[in-house]
């Protein structure tokens, strides 16, 4: 039991760190940037998961309540490039190019949320996630120095989303983890002034 509860422990502080701060794409207070996390491709294309995401992003930017969107997401091979397939996704609904600010080496969670802030310079930002990520995207991105609420897209119960779920348990772990030792990204590099050149245009 003892094990259990501790086990538990990590994905309890993520619901005590942020499920005040998880709002719907209607609720949410606006922010200069919407940071989309990856979440695979299919077909070259993003993934289902994924594209929810990037539709719940185009929207905010439709109602006005973003400038502009940092899409972060895996690049590690050649045939393999979420930001741009993001970002190409965004821009057929209505996003442009222009607003759209790739971050390639997003890894993982952790090393989006300090890429954002280190590298792109993002201070507050709205971040998009499935419901069942957004707690620990949340809890990374404030270790990470960045003032966030959250939208969790909503899923239909099917395998993904239980996989999802189930993998979250182990996922808070690590989470708790990057907070206590704040390692390195994989990739950090040189800073970047795309998110601060976009919304120098963007007003």
């Amino acid at each position: 039991m003892l094990l259990c509860v501790l086990a538990l422990l990590p994905a309890g502080w993520l619901r005590l760190t942020a499920d005040d701060r998880i709002r719907s794409t209607g609720s949410v207070p606006g922010a200069p940037v919407a940071v989309v996390f990856g979440a695979g491709l299919w077909r070259g294309g993003p993934s289902p998961y994924l594209a929810n995401r990037l539709d719940a992003a185009a929207e905010l930017y439709r109602a006005g309540k973003i400038d502009v969107v940092l899409v972060t997401g895996d690049n590690s091979r050649e045939d393999y490039d979420e930001p741009d397939a993001m970002r190409a996704y965004l821009t057929e609904r209505g996003v442009p190019d222009r607003w759209i600010v790739s971050d390639y080496a997003g890894f993982d969670t952790w090393d989006s949320c300090v890429r954002a802030k280190k590298i792109f310079g993002v201070n507050h930002a709205v971040l998009i996630s499935q419901d069942f990520h957004i707690r620990r995207t949340l809890a990374l991105c404030q270790a990470a120095g960045i003032e966030a609420y959250g939208v969790g897209v909503t899923e239909r119960r099917d395998a993904t989303w239980y996989y999802g779920n189930t993998r979250e348990v182990l996922a808070a772990g690590k989470a708790a983890l990057d907070v206590l030792f704040e390692p390195d990204p994989r990739f950090l590099g040189e800073r970047e002034k795309g998110v601060e050149q976009a919304l120098a245009a963007a007003r």
